[in-house]
Parts: C-alpha cells; structure tokens; sequence
C-alpha cells in the first residue's frame, strides 16, 4: 500500500459515528481513544467501519508482536477451539504442560505460572517474592519491603496503583497497599540506599514504557543485578510490555546480559488473540507457591496455552527478534533525523520509539490526530511524547513511509 492509498483528511463515516456514539453512551470512560472505528486487521494494517486502512503502529502497546491475524496464530487458535477451550485449574489439559516447560526455556528458568492479564501477572509476582521473603530469606511476618521505581507502570490493580507516581492512577483509589519504596529510575545508587534487611524484591521494567519508552543507563540493569544477588534479594522484570521480541532481542534483559530472578510475561505472549499472561522463574523462587495460595479460573486455558506455546515456537528461531533489531537501527536513524524539526528527543530500542515532540508546535494527541488523519495509528503518552511500537512484520518501506508522514505532520503549519 502507498502513501497515496491513505493520505488526507479523513472525515468519520456514518458508520463510525454510530459506533462513536454508542460507545460514549455505554461505556465507562476510562480511555480516551482516536476517533477511528476498527473492524479488521491483516499484518501491519488495520481498516475502519468506513473502509480505509491504517497503518498500525501501537500494535495494541506490544500484544500484537507478531501483527493481526498471523496465520500459524490463527491456526493453533482455531484448532484448539474445536476441542477444548477451558477446563479450569481443577483438572490438567494437554496443552498447559508443553506450553510451560517450552517458555521456561525460552527464558532459561523452570517453572511457569500462567496467568491471564498483565496486571495479573504483576500481583501474582509481588505475592511470590512476598512469601519467598518470609519462608526462603527469613524476614519476619508482615515487614517485607518491595522497591520500585518512579515513573513505573504495572498496571491499575488498586495494589499496583498504591505505587504508581502517575496522579491520573492514583487519585481517588487509596487507602493504599503499604510495603512498597520509590526510588528515581535508572540510579543505582538511590536503589542500593533503598535495600535493608526486610527488602524481598526489586520490581523494574527494563525499560520504562507508558513513561515514555525510557531507557535506562548503560550498566544500570547489571548493577540492580549484582545489588540482587548481594543483598539476597530477588530482581523481578517487568517484560510484559519490552519482552518477546519487541526491542531486538528476546527479552530487553538480553541487551545488557542479564538475568532476572523472575519474568512477568504478557501481552505478545498471547498472540494477540487471548490474554494470557506469566510469571517465569527457578524451582526455588516459584516452588513458595502451593496449592490454594494462589489461582485463576481461565489461568492456564488450554486455547491461551496452544495461542502461547505457537508465540514461543515463534521466537525460538530468533527471526523476530533479529528483524527487530535491523529495523528498529534504521528507524531511529530517520527518526533522529527529525531533532530540531519538530522532535526533542528520541528514545528507541528494537521496534520501539519515544519521541519528544516540541510542545509549543503541538501537543502529542494533536501530533497522533493528524497521523491519524495520514493513515497512521499511533499513542501520545504525557502530553508531548507519541509511542511507536509497530508490529514485528512491518516491512521497511512502511516504516520510511510512516517516518516521512510524521516529518509531513510536524512541518505542516496548524489549520
């Protein structure tokens, strides 16, 4: 498709204006989306109710790695709907065991906690590093300590809201779970005055992204790795959102050589068909976990566990996360290119870009409304950054071609 196929303006269709409207009037308003109404998707490219086609470049913030309807997806999904789609937790299925064993040697771990949904998988890990504080290192009853980081985003539990910097999270939802410290992301040294006898964990995201796709130093992940091991304290990653191919490699851990003592997995993981999310780490960290501690009805579905297990087949080639790496080298080249012409800064890794817009231009929602109105989806995050993170099969035109529609955008006096 060219560029030609989906510049312009885009008037919203009748259609679209239904569907608008229905959405305002019965649903709860807790987004605040584009004004387009989405009805299928092939690869990179999505079309509305009216018929035009867009451009995908949030990939539902990293679930859809590996872009919309991926064929080998779509055929463990429609084969293993044919035969069993739930059982629960109470019985085995075959599908649940190849599925874990698999992702644990993705992650070069051993034991699998399945889960459904991201913010899932991180209460699901601070209850794990909680009990393996108080059976495995000793801390006494109730006085386990978590450090996290500022500008953190694990999801919107009222946990996980109880250590949020983010006011829009917050406010109106405490009292709030105690046990839990902020220090500034990226310092270690701040980290390091943080840990006392009674820390269990340190809860990070390996790079930061509803902040902005923030990246933290060279040498930070390995110095919370060493800090971990020292202290006798667990280094938990949140990859939901950076892992499974999105930054280059399999895991933004790679980059710097390190290894966590537990992954929280979501999002990409479920093909971007089911959720289906995961705590991955040794016998010895997860083994705490024992019957009745812990659970979830669709935890470990077979359907998600066939979507999961095709998602690790994927990734154990390596081709994702290789053609990650090339183009996302070539799309920070172009995107820095635009500094000083309406981008402050630019923030990338793999398929996976923070840019700073100018904010006395316009603002990020303005930036993504006009993209959008040149065929191209995209996020802002805290006002004036957009977040790209396109599916891991766009071609490399696309990307030049998205690229030179934002360049358009941003030299483009306001109407």
């Amino acid at each position: 498709m060219t560029a030609t196929d989906t510049a312009g303006d885009l008037p919203l269709a009748p259609e679209a204006r239904e569907h608008l409207h229905l959405a305002e009037t019965a649903t709860a308003r807790n987004y605040h989306p584009l004004p387009v109404v989405l009805t299928s998707g092939e690869g990179a490219w999505v079309t509305d109710v009216g018929g035009r086609r867009y451009l995908d470049c949030l990939a539902g913030y990293s679930a859809l790695n590996f872009g919309h309807g991926h064929p080998r997806l779509l055929a463990a999904a429609r084969e293993q709907l044919e035969r069993l789609t739930l059982t629960s937790r109470a019985f085995h299925n075959d599908r649940l065991g190849p599925f874990c064993r698999d992702l644990a040697e993705l992650a070069g771990m051993e034991l699998v906690l399945p889960m459904n949904t991201g913010a899932e998988a991180v209460e699901t890990a601070l209850k794990v590093a909680r009990k393996w504080g108080y059976e495995v290192k000793g801390v006494p009853a109730d006085r386990a300590n978590i450090i996290v980081a500022d500008g953190n985003f694990h999801g919107r539990t009222t946990t996980i809201v109880s250590f949020s910097t983010d006011p829009d999270a917050r406010e109106g939802f405490g009292p709030f779970t105690p046990g839990f410290r902020t220090v500034p992301y990226g310092d270690a040294g701040a980290l390091a005055a943080a840990v006392d006898e009674h820390t269990v964990a340190v809860l990070l995201e390996p790079i930061q992204g509803e902040a902005g796709v923030v990246i933290p130093p060279q040498g930070y992940l390995p110095a919370v790795r060493e800090l971990c091991s020292r202290e006798n304290v667990l280094f938990v990653a949140d990859e939901i959102q950076s892992g499974l191919g999105r930054t280059g490699t399999t895991f933004a851990c790679d980059a710097e050589g390190v290894t966590p003592d537990m992954y929280i997995l979501g999002k990409a993981l479920g093909g971007g068909i089911v959720p289906l999310s995961a705590v991955v780490a040794r016998r010895e960290t997860l083994g705490v976990i024992r019957p009745g501690n812990h659970g979830s009805t669709f935890g470990g579905n077979p359907l998600a566990a066939a979507v999961g297990h095709t998602v690790v087949e994927l990734l154990r080639t390596g081709e994702y996360q290789a053609r990650a790496a090339r183009l996302g080298a070539q799309h920070r080249e172009r995107l820095e290119a635009l500094i000083g012409h309406g981008v402050r800064a630019v923030r990338s890794r793999g398929l996976w870009s923070g840019i700073d817009i100018d904010p006395q231009l316009m603002s990020g929602r303005e930036a993504c409304e006009r993209l959008l109105a040149r065929g191209i989806l995209a996020k802002d995050t805290h006002g004036s950054t957009i977040r790209l993170a396109p599916p891991l099969v766009i071609a490399a035109d696309e990307l030049d071609w998205m690229t030179e529609q934002l360049a358009e955008v941003l030299a483009a006096p306001r109407p």
